[in-house]
C-alpha cells in the first residue's frame, strides 16, 4: 500500500466530516474560531485514532463490528439530523445568537456526531493489518485529512447560509439523515 492510497482512504472517510461541518456553518451563519477548531480537532481526533482502534483488535471483531456499524450509524445521525429539523420548525423565542451558537457546537452534539462519522474508519482499521509499518503514518493522514476538511467544511457551510435564507437548521438536518442512510445503503447493498 502506497502514501497515495492512504491519502486517497483519508479524504474518503473526511467526506462525511466534510459535509456535517457544512451543515453545521450553515446553522451557525457565523465564524467563531473556537468552535470551528472544536469539530476539526474532534473529527480529526476520532477519525484518526478509530483506524488504529480497528487495526488493533481486527482478528477478534472486525467480522462483529461490520455487522452493525452502519446501523449505529444511521440510527446517530437519523436521531440528530430529525431533532435538527423539529427544532428549525419549532417557534423560536428571541435568544442571544451566542447561545443559539453554543448549542450547535455542544460537546455530547459533537461527540456523538465524531463517534457516528468514525465508526467507518474503524472498520478501515483492518486493511492495515498486512502493513504494520504504516499504521501510524495512516493514523497521521487520516487525522489531518478529516481536521482539514472539516475546519473547511464550517467555513464553506457559513459563506453559502449567508447567501441562501433558507431554514438551515432543517437543511443541515437533512444532510445529516442522507449522510445516514448513505452508510445504510453502502452498507447493505454493496
Amino acid at each position: 500500500m502506497s502514501i497515495l492510497s492512504i491519502v486517497f482512504i483519508a479524504m474518503g472517510l473526511a467526506m462525511d466530516c466534510f459535509a456535517i461541518s457544512i451543515s453545521k456553518g450553515i446553522c451557525t451563519g457565523k465564524f467563531y474560531f473556537r468552535y470551528t477548531l472544536r469539530i476539526a480537532l474532534l473529527f480529526g481526533l476520532f477519525q484518526g485514532f478509530m483506524p488504529l482502534i480497528g487495526y488493533f483488535v481486527a482478528n477478534n471483531f472486525a467480522e462483529q463490528i461490520t455487522r452493525f456499524d452502519h446501523w449505529i450509524a444511521f440510527i446517530l445521525l437519523g436521531f440528530i439530523g430529525t431533532k435538527m429539523i423539529i427544532e428549525a420548525f419549532k417557534k423560536k423565542e428571541e435568544c442571544d445568537e451566542h447561545e443559539s451558537i453554543k448549542k450547535h457546537f455542544q460537546w455530547k452534539i459533537l461527540l456523538s456526531l465524531a463517534v457516528a462519522t468514525s465508526i467507518d474508519a474503524l472498520a478501515t482499521g483492518v486493511i492495515f493489518v498486512p502493513f504494520p509499518e504504516l499504521i501510524w503514518i495512516a493514523v497521521i493522514i487520516i487525522a489531518v485529512a478529516s481536521f482539514v476538511f472539516s475546519f473547511a467544511g464550517v467555513i464553506i457551510g457559513i459563506h453559502f447560509g449567508k447567501r441562501f435564507h433558507l431554514k438551515v437548521e432543517a437543511l443541515g438536518g437533512i444532510i445529516l439523515i442522507i449522510i445516514g442512510l448513505k452508510i445504510l445503503i453502502e452498507h447493505l447493498f454493496f
